[in-house]
């Protein structure tokens, strides 16, 4: 294999994994930039690796009885990723969250495959859907989807003091309250005092009422209504 082809499928795989992670950096998300990176190279070595780390064996060697399976390294990419994703998925009470970034991660895991593979074609389609399914369909899923099929609140949540302390306890009143976490926007990452919430909420819940019990906390300094 040509070191500048190695160097090119390598390089493609990081930018392209880079994109995908991009998105989940912006949001914030423990698993962003850098991680989806290194995963999508790390997949992409592994697939150049099982396809031609044993050209030089062959080509040194008179052995002609040896049968290799250059699918069994991405085979075990595919399967040891999940083990990645399942520690980004986090379940606090009746919420779960991480679920797409863990989607997120095994798409850049296919990505790195395909660009080490030298299928540059498919990673690049495969990247261009992943990235406009995380913007695009999360515009659809808030705006046309979830309104229709359940009832949201969208606050905007400011507390009195920094740090996560009051965010902890803030999430611990929504589980008491059987209202679930669909999306958690933090402003002032270390220093956080404010933060935008959309809530699905329970049976019988509305936007103004959700918005009265948070008002209520002693932590919290405001409440506003999305």
């Amino acid at each position: 294999m040509e070191p500048l082809d190695l160097i090119l499928r390598v390089v493609l795989a990081a930018a392209l994994g880079g994109a995908i992670g991009l998105e989940r950096e912006l949001r914030d998300r423990a698993a962003g930039f850098r991680t989806h990176i290194l995963v999508a190279v790390g997949a992409g070595t592994f697939a150049i690796a099982s396809v031609h780390g044993f050209d030089s064996f062959f080509a040194e060697t008179a052995v002609t009885n040896v049968r290799v399976d250059p699918g069994r390294i991405a085979a075990q990419v595919v399967s040891g990723i999940g083990f990645l994703g399942a520690g980004a998925i986090i379940r606090h009470g009746a919420s779960v969250r991480g679920l797409t970034t863990a989607a997120s991660l095994w798409a850049a895991a296919a990505v790195g495959l395909t660009a080490g593979l030298g299928m540059f074609l498919l990673s690049g389609v495969t990247t261009v859907t992943v990235v406009a399914s995380l913007y695009v369909l999360r515009f659809v899923e808030g705006r046309l989807i979830y309104p229709k099929v359940r009832d949201l609140a969208d606050l905007s949540v400011t507390f009195r003091s920094k740090g996560f302390g009051p965010l902890t306890r803030l999430v611990d009143v929504l589980d008491q309250n059987r209202i679930i976490v669909q999306h958690m926007t933090v402003e002032g990452h270390d220093d956080v005092n404010s933060i935008r919430l959309i809530l699905e909420l329970p049976r019988g819940a509305t936007q103004a009422s959700v918005a009265r019990l948070l008002d209520g906390d002693a932590d919290i300094e405001s409440v506003t209504l999305g």
